[in-house]
C-alpha cells in the first residue's frame, strides 16, 4: 500500500467529515434559532394584536357595572358573564382582578389543574410599564406559576371608590401545552427533513468544494511522490502562486537542498573510492621497498657494510615516509571529526621558527636546499596554540622542500608590521603553482603531477588550512611559475 496515498486519503476524509459536521452544527443552530425567533415573533405579534383587550374590557363591562358590590365583595355575576363572552372568543386567555397592591382578588380561568402553583400577587412593575407604553414587548408574571413569564394585556380601573387593575394573560397553560406539542412535532418533522437534505447537500457541495480546495495539495503530493520514487528534479511548478505557497516553496527548497546533498555525497563517495585506491597505491610503494630490502638482507649472506647501511637507510626512509602519511591521515580525520581542542597561550614565535629551522636543516641540506630565517630584531609574542601552529609551519616547510629543486632556497620571514598581528611568510624557489591550481591546493586529497622526491597524499596543506581556521585566520598563497611560491598567514598578539 502506498503510504503517501493512504495519508492523502485520510486527510481528505477528515476534511470531508469536518465539513459535514460543521454543516450539521450550523443547520442545527439555524433550526433552533429559527424556532426561538419564530416563537418570540408570535408572542410579540399576539401581544401587539391584543394589547387593548384589557382596556376594552374595562370600557365595556365597567361602564354600567362595578367589579365590586356595595358590600365590597367581588361582582361574580359580572365576571361570570365576562368568562362566557371572552372564552367563547378566545379560550387561551385568563383574566385576573388585581387591587392596587397587585394582589389577586378574583380570577376567570377556564381550567384549574391540580398541580397549579397559584400565587397571591403579581409584580406591578411590568404592568405599569405596559400601561404607559403598550407598544413594547413586555413579559409579566404567570399567576399560576411564579417561575414562568407570560405575554399579557393590562388596564387600570376606578369605579365606585374602588380601584385596581385588570390583568389578562394572553397565553394560558392549555394554550402553551397545545403549542408545545405542535412545535415539537413541527420541529421533529422539519429537523429530520432538514437533516436529510443537509446531509445530501453537504455530501455534494463538500465533495466539490474539497476537490477544488485540495487541488494544490494533491499536486504537491504528486510531485513529492515523484521525488520519492527517484526523480530528484521533481519540483512544484508556480510554487509562489499556489494556495499552499509556503508549503510548496518549502518543499522546493528542501528538494533542492536534498538533491545538492545527494550529488555532493555521490561525488564524495566516488572521490573516496578513487582516494582509497590512490592511498593504497601510495602506501604500497614504501611497504614494497621495506619488504624488498628486508628480504634482501635476509637472503644475502655476504653483504658489505656499505650496502647494509644503504639498505637500512632506504628502509628507514620508507618507514618514515609511511609513518608521515599515516599521521597525516590520522590528523586529518581528527580535524574532520572536530576532535581538536585549541589551547591558546602567549609564546615566542621567533624561538619556534628557529627551532624548526634547526630541525629541518639536515633534511634540507640532504636535498641541497638552503633554509633561511629572516626576522626583525624583536618580534612580539603571539596568542595561539603552539603545538597546532608548529604543525602548520612544519607542513608548509615540508611541502616547500618537496617542490623546491636542488640548489634552491626556502626563506622563513617574520614581520612585526603592527601592534595587532605578527605575519609569517614561507617563500620557496620552486616551480610555482598556476592560478587554476591555487584555487584547489588547500582542498583535501589534492595532488598535482609535479616531480618530487617524497610524494604525499595531499593532506598537508588541507590540515594547515583547518588549523588556521581554528585561529580565525587564513592562509594566503601567491605564486609565479618557475619563480616560486609564498605561503603567508598572521597571528594575533593579544587575546580576542
Amino acid at each position: 500500500m502506498d503510504i503517501h496515498k493512504t495519508v492523502s486519503n485520510k486527510l481528505i476524509k477528515k476534511i470531508k467529515c469536518a465539513f459535514f459536521i460543521i454543516i450539521l452544527i450550523i443547520g442545527g443552530v439555524y433550526i433552533c434559532t429559527t424556532f426561538f425567533l419564530l416563537k418570540q415573533f408570535y408572542s410579540q405579534t399576539t401581544q401587539q394584536l391584543n394589547a387593548n383587550v384589557a382596556t376594552h374590557l374595562v370600557d365595556e363591562k365597567f361602564r354600567e357595572d362595578s367589579p365590586f358590590l356595595e358590600n365590597g365583595e367581588v361582582n361574580k355575576n359580572l365576571f361570570d358573564d365576562l368568562m362566557h363572552d371572552m372564552m367563547a372568543v378566545n379560550r387561551a386567555i385568563e383574566v385576573y382582578l388585581l387591587n392596587k397592591k397587585g394582589e389577586i382578588v378574583y380570577s376567570v380561568v377556564l381550567e384549574h389543574p391540580e398541580n397549579d402553583k397559584n400565587i397571591k400577587s403579581v409584580d406591578l412593575k411590568p404592568i405599569k410599564e405596559f400601561i404607559s407604553n403598550n407598544k413594547s414587548y413586555i413579559l409579566g408574571d404567570d399567576p399560576r406559576n411564579k417561575e414562568n413569564k407570560k405575554i399579557f394585556s393590562a388596564a387600570s380601573f376606578e369605579k365606585n371608590g374602588y380601584s385596581g387593575y385588570i390583568y389578562i394573560v394572553l397565553a394560558s397553560q392549555k394554550y402553551e401545552q397545545v403549542c408545545e406539542k405542535l412545535f415539537t412535532k413541527f420541529f421533529f418533522d422539519l429537523g429530520v427533513r432538514s437533516t436529510l437534505i443537509t446531509m445530501l447537500f453537504a455530501v455534494i457541495v463538500g465533495w466539490i468544494s474539497i476537490w477544488f480546495l485540495t487541488g494544490n495539495l494533491r499536486s504537491i503530493i504528486y510531485y513529492v511522490n515523484k521525488f520519492k520514487e527517484g526523480d530528484l528534479s521533481s519540483r512544484i511548478p508556480n510554487a509562489a502562486n499556489s494556495d499552499l505557497s509556503i508549503l510548496a516553496l518549502t518543499y522546493n527548497s528542501m528538494a533542492e537542498t536534498i538533491s545538492l546533498n545527494i550529488q555532493h555525497i555521490n561525488e564524495v563517495n566516488q572521490f573516496r573510492k578513487d582516494f582509497i585506491a590512490d592511498v593504497a597505491h601510495d602506501l604500497r610503494t614504501p611497504l614494497t621497498a621495506i619488504k624488498g630490502y628486508v628480504e634482501t638482507l635476509k637472503r644475502k649472506e655476504n653483504i658489505t657494510v656499505k650496502d647494509r647501511f644503504l639498505f637500512m637507510s632506504i628502509i628507514e626512509k620508507s618507514a618514515s615516509h609511511l609513518g608521515n602519511m599515516i599521521n597525516e591521515l590520522f590528523e586529518h580525520t581528527k580535524f574532520e571529526a572536530k576532535k581538536i581542542e585549541v589551547k591558546k597561550e602567549f609564546f615566542n614565535i621567533s624561538n619556534l621558527v628557529l627551532d624548526l629551522q634547526k630541525r629541518y636543516n639536515l633534511i634540507s641540506a640532504s636535498e641541497e636546499i638552503e633554509l633561511l630565517v629572516v626576522k626583525e630584531q624583536a618580534v612580539k609574542p603571539v596568542y595561539a596554540d603552539v603545538l597546532l601552529i608548529e604543525r602548520a609551519i612544519q607542513n608548509i616547510i615540508e611541502n616547500a622542500i618537496k617542490f623546491t629543486p636542488k640548489r634552491g632556497k626556502i626563506t622563513i620571514k617574520l614581520l612585526d608590521e603592527n601592534k595587532e598581528n605578527v605575519t609569517l611568510k614561507i617563500i620557496d624557489t620552486g616551480k610555482g603553482i598556476c592560478i587554476s591550481n591555487q584555487e584547489h591546493i588547500l582542498e583535501s586529497y589534492t595532488q598535482f603531477n609535479i616531480d618530487n622526491r617524497n610524494k604525499g597524499i595531499g593532506l598537508g596543506l588541507s590540515i594547515v588550512k583547518k588549523i588556521l581556521e581554528l585561529h580565525q585566520t587564513e592562509l594566503k598563497i601567491s605564486s609565479d611559475i618557475d619563480k616560486g611560491t609564498c605561503f603567508e598567514f598572521s597571528l594575533p598578539c593579544r587575546k580576542k
